[in-house]
């Protein structure tokens, strides 16, 4: 990956006194946070529409996705309008609590990315580059380095052409670079001549939805049958295990998480329709 890590925008410790209203002693106290959740986006919907109305609220609706599970413990997601996601980070021992736990986190960071000081500004730009930068400062060969340069150069350009947005809103647009790298996309659009501009300015007119990740999941299921044509084994298998474990690390320590989410339902659905692998 060649962006900063979506962590680096998360809501800091210093709103914990937020997180002590909203949830003590294992029980809601004071707030119904999946009612708030709602609220407040609907009422930042209205606002940035100048009071457009229900079918301006009506986008704003948060989306919850429960994962099937026989037993507890209970899982839960919801992404925000803008693309941001977050899920329940604690052992839920039924759906409901699966759910005010995802929403907890999600009001949190929503209430913390809505300041002034965090709208996408040009001194926001300049230190998120810098961040960018040094997190990937000596990593690789040259050939990753130029990788690396690209997607910063990239990751500049997009925030500028987003500037008075939340990062939170920027964040499906940035999933789509962020999976765009991970599948190879970019260098094969880089390869081709098309330049930076062209580049954002095509996937910023396109929804992160079904028929583009069925796209990346055909990819993906062609790296696998030429993986195992060429006797080296899937490719799959490991990077599922891999999504798997970023995902679950992410959503225990609260962080936003719509990345490795993204790959790995892309993943899922690559090995639903790849050929299996030969027996030993």
């Amino acid at each position: 990956m060649v962006y900063p890590e979506a962590s680096r925008w998360g809501a800091p410790d210093a709103i914990a006194p937020l997180y002590d209203d909203v949830y003590r002693d294992g029980v809601i106290s004071t707030v119904n946070v999946v009612e708030a959740l709602q609220e407040f986006w609907q009422a930042k919907a209205s606002r940035g529409a100048g009071g457009a109305g229900a079918g301006t609220a009506a986008g704003a609706l948060v989306i919850y996705e429960s994962v099937p599970a026989a037993h507890p413990p209970y899982v839960c997601y919801v992404t925000l309008p803008g693309g941001a996601c977050f899920g329940s980070f604690q052992n839920c021992p039924t759906k409901a609590e699966a759910r005010r736990s995802a929403a907890k986190i999600a009001l949190m960071n929503s209430v913390f990315n809505d300041h002034e000081s965090r709208l996408i500004s040009d001194h926001f730009i300049e230190k998120a580059v810098a961040e960018a930068r040094a997190s990937f400062a000596g990593a690789g060969d040259n050939a990753h380095s130029q990788d690396t340069n690209a997607g910063i150069a990239a990751f500049r350009f997009m925030l500028e052409a987003n500037k008075g947005r939340t990062m939170l809103e920027f964040q499906e647009l940035m999933t789509v670079f962020q999976l765009l790298h991970w599948n190879g996309s970019l260098r094969a659009m880089r390869e081709r001549q098309c330049s930076r501009q062209e580049v954002v300015a095509h996937y910023s007119a396109r929804a992160l939805d079904d028929a583009m990740r069925e796209q990346m999941a055909l990819e993906w299921a062609a790296k696998e049958r030429d993986s195992i044509a060429a006797g080296n084994g899937g490719v799959l298998r490991g990077e599922l295990a891999r999504a798997e474990r970023e995902l679950r690390a992410a959503r225990l320590a609260a962080r936003e998480l719509r990345f490795p989410k993204e790959k790995r339902d892309i993943l899922v659905l690559a090995a639903r329709v790849a050929p299996p692998q030969p027996q030993q």
